[in-house]
């Protein structure tokens, strides 16, 4: 019986190599120390390359990893050496658009920081333990706004979509009341 393809971990670093937001999934790297020193020579090994149209591919440490650069972030997928890199690559590709998505298109440091509940609320819905959960960005976007949406804000401030779920909460409330 063939095993589910894992991750091992989804970096978003800045352009210095620092962290944005990372989730570790693998107990290879025990030790924050350890991985602190993982991002930082992988960022030194991939920082050269130029993976701002298309995602590139490399080895790094036993390891693949998938990566993308866009402005002023560096997006990372690792898995091990064993895993499928199509697979890695739909991984990277629904992180990185489901976050241009939520960010409405401008991809950039600020605004990562700014949103970073949004980005972490991607992880989550795309990786569980390691385990791929969905990489259609459309999907892992909507769902992420269902859930960072504040039912308490006016209609005039939600999104149509959180409008929508609103006005369906209420509708559902009111109907089993």
């Amino acid at each position: 019986m063939d095993s589910f393809p894992v991750v091992k971990n989804i970096l978003l670093l800045d352009s210095e190599g620092k962290r944005v937001a990372v989730k570790y999934y693998s107990d290879d790297w025990p030790t924050n120390t350890a991985k602190l020193a993982f991002e930082k020579s992988l960022f030194a090994k991939t920082m050269k390359s130029n993976a701002r149209t298309e995602a590139e591919i490399t080895m790094f440490d036993s390891n693949i990893v998938i990566y993308k650069f866009v402005q002023d972030l560096h997006f990372y997928v690792t898995g091990g050496e064993d895993e499928n890199e199509l697979i890695l690559a739909a991984v990277l590709q629904g992180f990185f658009d489901s976050v241009s998505l939520l960010l409405r298109s401008n991809v950039d440091k600020r605004e990562a920081l700014e949103n970073l509940d949004l980005i972490f609320l991607c992880l989550d819905e795309i990786v569980e333990r390691g385990m791929i959960l969905e990489t259609d960005a459309n999907v892992i976007a909507g769902k992420v706004a269902v859930n960072s949406m504040d039912p308490t804000a006016p209609l005039s401030e939600q999104t149509i979509g959180q409008a929508l779920a609103t006005a369906r909460e209420h509708l559902t409330r009111t109907l089993f009341q």
